[in-house]
């Protein structure tokens, strides 16, 4: 058991179970303090809208982020009744992924697909595989993930389109905080080996706790003296505009790659 007796913290929420077991199976110690919530953030009348306006106003592009999303919607279009002209709107329209999981979620609609971003899946990739799609006076649908992709959206606008973001779910901290709160604790006490996050708002959210009891730098420098895991660029970013130093980055950024190069280092 390569992890055997290391403590390891999972901020993972959704599949937070899945990384506690993988660590445990390889004898590690985890810590699971969940550092997101997911909300539902889908306004019916806004989707039956945005349809109906698509129909006068068609999209030049389409832009789907996550699976998550992109099921949200359709289960939005399939109870207002609307999915046969979502489809058939889409069918007109250029339609970009941004990574397998959209992709999976399209297919399972039989949409298109006509570009799709490449590893490591980032808004990089995303602007990449439509640099040669002219959005001057176009409208483009954007898939919001759980917070407003401003890079992306930025971007767009900077190339002459006017962004229609749909809203599906929303990122926040957990109702249950205390978890975070034990972590920055152990944190600070060096009791961690290693620290796994897999989305850059843990980092953020992290930071939120550990700022209302004013340890927001005590736990900047706990992190630095501990192994710090990243699942990929997005969430590497958000830590080193924290002032953290990242130390390991999975490649590709799946948890299987996050979780054999965190066994590799700790043992």
């Amino acid at each position: 058991m390569t992890m055997q007796g290391k403590r390891v913290a999972i901020l993972e929420s959704r599949l937070g179970r899945q990384l506690v077991e993988l660590v445990e199976q390889r004898g590690g110690l985890a810590f699971h303090a969940p550092a997101l919530a997911e909300l539902p953030d889908l306004d019916p009348q806004a989707i039956a809208a945005l349809v109906s306006s698509l129909e006068t106003q068609p999209a030049k592009l389409a832009v789907f982020q996550t699976g998550v999303g992109t099921r949200a919607l359709f289960a939005a279009t399939d109870t207002l009744g609307l999915t046969k002209s979502f489809l058939e709107l889409l069918e007109k329209t250029i339609v970009a992924v941004r990574g397998p999981k959209p992709t999976a979620a399209l297919r399972q609609r039989r949409v298109r697909i006509d570009r799709a971003a490449t590893d490591p899946f980032t808004t990089n990739e995303v602007l990449e595989s439509i640099k040669d799609v002219e959005l001057k006076g176009e409208r483009v649908i954007v898939q919001r993930y759980g917070s407003a992709n401003v890079e992306l959206d930025r971007a767009l606008e900077a190339r002459g389109a006017t962004v229609l973001e749909i809203p599906t779910y929303r990122w926040t901290l957990p109702a249950d905080t205390a978890p975070l709160a034990e972590l920055i604790d152990a944190l600070d006490r060096g009791e961690m080996h290693a620290v796994v996050l897999t989305n850059a708002e843990q980092v953020r959210n992290l930071f939120t706790v550990a700022e209302r009891s004013g340890r927001a730098d005590r736990l900047r420098t706990a992190l630095n003296h501990t192994l710090v895991a990243s699942i990929g660029p997005v969430a590497s970013a958000a830590l080193r505009a924290a002032g953290i130093e990242v130390g390991l980055e999975a490649s590709p950024p799946k948890l299987g790659a996050l979780i054999t190069s965190l066994d590799q280092a700790l043992s």
